[in-house]
Formats: structure tokens, sequence, C-alpha cells
């Protein structure tokens, strides 16, 4: 049997991934109100945002090394076994959720989450890298990332319905066995990568495979697997440090709002489970649109002749100039209908830049070594998160909100310093003759 578009198929379940990682995630902060409620009846509203705070910091910590562990795993067992093993066990810690009885215990369970959830990221960019073609992968990219949008518009909706009818506990199991249904498809679509898939044509097979041999290193007119250095030289490179300090300075722009938006709609306007649920689905909107603009923008740009080099930092300044206003226009929005549209235009632009950054990998190294740098850019990313995250509960004491949107501004702005001073010249790097590309 053979399946025309393999491809897409491919990166729609990865999308699909991203979907449920992220009902999965959402549900602790949509929920909150009603588990404080019932744990801390006796907490104040600051202490139940401290005690939220720092289960979702344990989350977070945790998810950052998870990164950097599974861009091992998927470089060392491949994609169709490390996407199995990641939402295998991110689902089953969902549903264990629903056994927590206080800090301690969600704690537990959040931080086996976040290990599980962290191989979503570079098993999404060593997916793209084997599946598609240098041009296409920006799109590819944007279209995964719509799936993280999708998952955050979608969650709050149906989090907030099913609150209606059943307890928090039954929501957090019933969310787990998504996760789980998810692996048949998977199974049974991705046998293997592209070069031995039985179902891909043979059309596809070559357009994917010839598209991406970009790298001639030894310069004799022959494709190759292109430049996969150990890890340590990896590091000795300037541009994997730009990868790496940009995805640790916008990343945490994301996080922000993925963890705070509940938060901040309860506290700031006094809004409940249900009322979050008719709100805060609409920064995620933002969102899906600019996965797809972002990538489809890099698309266009590189069909028309521009250069790998030109096209992403076009499209990651972009992003960061969409974000860096709407960030500062946040500190006062007046009504929370503004101020849920102002976090749309961020996450549009965060979402427009951020495709672009996580193609940078395969950009510059073969696909043996994008899962390894998209593990240490997405640890990196998840520390700054990490960072911002225990910063919020006591830059918001009282519920003012300003100095994290101005921090975010400042981030975005850190950001593009990186891909444009540490990442002169975007194309695929060659081993090093001398030190002079080295980081001194």
């Amino acid at each position: 049997m053979k399946l025309n578009g393999l491809r897409w198929w491919v990166v729609g379940l990865i999308a699909l991934a991203a979907v449920i990682n992220y009902i999965d995630r959402q549900a602790l902060g949509v929920l909150w109100p009603d588990i404080a409620a019932d744990l801390y009846p006796d907490k104040t509203a600051d202490e139940r945002k401290e005690i939220y705070g720092w289960i979702s910091v344990i989350f977070i910590f945790s998810y950052a090394f998870g990164q950097a562990i599974f861009g091992k795993i998927f470089d060392w067992i491949g994609t169709r076994l490390g996407f199995a093993l990641s939402i295998g066990v991110w689902s089953i810690a969902t549903a264990l959720h629903a056994f927590a009885q206080g800090v301690t215990s969600f704690s537990v369970f959040r931080a086996l989450l976040g290990v599980a959830e962290a191989g979503n990221w570079p098993g999404a960019a060593k997916g793209n890298a084997e599946w598609f073609p240098t041009k296409e992968r920006a799109f590819a990219q944007g279209l995964f990332n719509s799936g993280a949008s999708v998952g955050g518009l979608v969650s709050l909706p149906i989090i907030g319905f099913l609150a209606a009818f059943f307890s928090w506990q039954y929501i957090f199991i019933t969310v787990g066995v998504l996760g789980l249904l998810w692996l048949i498809p998977w199974f049974i679509l991705v046998k293997s990568p592209p070069k031995d898939h039985p179902w891909l044509t043979d059309d596809e097979r070559q357009y994917i495979l010839s598209g991406q041999q970009n790298q001639d290193l030894d310069e004799d007119g022959v494709h190759d697997e292109g430049y996969n250095p150990s890890t340590g030289e990896m590091l000795s490179r300037k541009e994997s440090w730009g990868v790496i300090i940009a995805s640790a300075a916008i990343d945490p722009i994301w996080w922000l709002f993925v963890v705070w938006i509940p938060i901040y709609l309860n506290e700031v306007y006094g809004m409940d489970v249900q009322e979050i649920a008719k709100n805060g689905w609409i920064p995620y909107a933002g969102a899906m649109v600019g996965a797809w603009f972002g990538g489809l923008l890099a698309q266009n740009r590189i069909k028309v002749g521009w250069s790998v080099d030109r096209t992403r930092k076009l499209v990651i300044t972009l992003g960061c100039l969409i974000m860096l206003p709407a960030l500062l226009a946040l500190s006062n929005p007046g009504s929370p209908l503004i101020a849920v549209l102002i976090m749309a235009v961020i996450l549009f632009g965060f979402q427009t830049a951020i495709g672009n950054v996580q193609t940078l990998p395969s950009d510059f190294y073969g696909k043996k070594s994008v899962g390894t740098l998209s593990g240490f850019a997405g640890m990196a990313a998840k520390l700054g998160a990490f960072g911002l995250t225990a910063l919020v509960p006591i830059l918001t004491a009282g519920g003012n909100y300003s100095p994290v949107f101005i921090i975010g501004a400042a981030l975005a702005l850190i950001a593009l310093a990186a891909v444009w001073i540490l990442c002169p010249k975007i194309e695929p790097l060659k081993p090093q003759n001398s030190k002079i590309d080295t980081l001194r």
C-alpha cells in the first residue's frame, strides 16, 4: 500500500500530540480554583497562588531536564519509539493527578509529567528534519506549533465544560486516556524513517531525501549526511549558543501565559472556571494564526529565492518586534477583553518567531545531531521559564502583573540579539579547522 503525502500525515499526528500535550498540562491551571477550594479552603488568594507557583516551578524544572534527556533518547532510539515513550509516560502521569492530595503528591506527578512531556519538542524537531526537505521545515514546524496553540485554545473550553459536570479528579483521568489512544495510529502509520517506509511513494521519498541533501562536507560534488559533531564540539560553536540563548530568552514569554493566564484572569478580573474557559482561549487563537503565518512566510521567502539566513532572521525579527510593544501595553490593558486580545497579539508574535528558532538546529547540523541541540536548547528554554515562573508570585503580590510583562519585553530583545550576533550566517556548518569560530 502507498499513501500519497505521507509526510503530512506524520506531521499531523505530531501536531495532534502537541494538542494533547497542552490539554494535559493546562488542566491544572484551569481547574486550580476548584482544586484550591477543595484542598486549601483556609488559604488566602496569595497563599494559593504561591502553592500553584511552586507546583508549576517543579513541572517546568523537570521539563527542562527532560528536554535534554529526550533529545539524546530521540537520537538514540529514533522518532517512532521516542514519541511512544514520551506520550505514553506523560499520559499515565496526567491520570495520576487524580490521586493527588496536596503539594507533595502534585509535585511528584507534575515532575513525572514534565520529564515525559519534554520529549514532544526535540521529537518534533527531529521528526521535522527526518520527514521534510529543508525548504518545507519552517512550515512543518509551524504546523506542529499550531498544534500547541490549538491545544491551548481548546483545552480551556473543554476542561471548563467538563468541570460543569465532573470532579477535577475524573477530568485528569479522562485527558490522560487521550494520549494512550494516540499511540494506536502512531504505531500503525509511522513504521520506519522515510528511507525505508513501505507506504511512501517513490516520488515523495526522492523529494524528501534529495531536499535534505544540503551539505557536501568533503566538497566532492556528492551530498552527504552533513556535520554531526560530538556534543563537546557542538557546544564549542557560537551558533549552537545562539540557538540555546535565543531559546532561553524567548520561551519564558510563552510559559508566562501558559502557566498564568487562568490565574491572572481569576485574580485580576475575578473570573471563575467557566468564565476563564469562555475568555482564556482567545490568546491561543492568536498563537495558532502566528504559527501558520511564521511558517508560511518563511516558506514563501525561500520559494522566491531568499537564503535561509535572510529568511530566518526576517521572520524571527518580525515576531519579536510584534511582541515587544504588546508586552508593554499589557501593563495597563483596562478591560478583560482588551487584556486577552493583547495576549493574542503577543502569542501571535511569539509563534511567528519560535517556529524559525526551532528549525535552526536542522539548519546548522546533520540529522544525527538535531535532537541533541534541540534538547539542549529546550532545556535552556525551560530553565528560563522556570526562573520567570518562580518570580511571578513574588513580583505580582497584590495582583500587579506589570513587572513580569516588562521582563518579557526585555527577553524578546535578548532573543533577537542572540540570533543576530551569535548566528552571523545561518547555513550548514562544517567541521572546525581552526579556532576562529569557537567561543572564547
